[in-house]
């Protein structure tokens, strides 16, 4: 396969930021920057920003902290990832996080690209390089139809039930938010 990307320099800017759940998403790159091989964000979370526990099974995931601390749940373990340490989730491991400082900064890696797109389905342009301070969280969405677009790219939201028999040491306070 011939190689079609091209060279390029990035960084943290607004005309590359979406808001997205209460989030800052930045595109560092994207699928047809790297022929598909990976796509790169830089997100900005406050606590109550966390996604539902979900799986993916297209790509793997990669976590690096830039500025903050978080615990990932994935399957029966949870690991505490503060700055300057990343984690990585395979595909087909069930997971989520739970935000625990007052802002955690992230490189999110997916490889291979293409889940970008289920993002940017539902984001905004970024007013500023903050996240937004009212906007409409994982938590206070109809989850329906986040889990349908991110369905087509291959990312499924647990169920109640799946949660607690996958993800047993997620804290039960914290709801699941998808049910089937």
């Amino acid at each position: 396969m011939k190689n079609t990307s091209a060279t390029f320099k990035r960084g943290t800017s607004l005309e590359r930021s979406k808001w997205y759940m209460g989030m800052l998403l930045t595109n560092l790159a994207e699928a047809p920057d790297t022929s598909g091989a990976f796509s790169l964000f830089e997100a900005t979370l406050v606590p109550g920003t966390e996604p539902p526990p979900h799986v993916h099974s297209r790509e793997d995931e990669l976590f690096y902290v830039l500025e903050g601390e978080f615990d990932v749940y994935v399957e029966k373990e949870v690991f505490k990832g503060k700055t300057g340490e990343c984690i990585f989730l395979p595909r087909f491991k069930p997971h989520t996080f739970i935000v625990r400082s007052p802002r955690l900064r992230l490189l999110i890696l997916f490889a291979p690209a293409g889940v970008e797109e289920a993002f940017r389905g539902m984001s905004s342009p970024a007013q500023n390089l903050k996240p937004p301070i009212e906007a409409l969280t994982y938590s206070a969405e109809d989850l329906e139809q986040t889990a349908q677009r991110f369905s087509a790219s291959g990312v499924r939201m647990l169920t109640p039930e799946e949660v607690a028999l996958q993800l047993p040491l997620y804290p039960p306070s914290v709801p699941a938010n998808v049910s089937k």
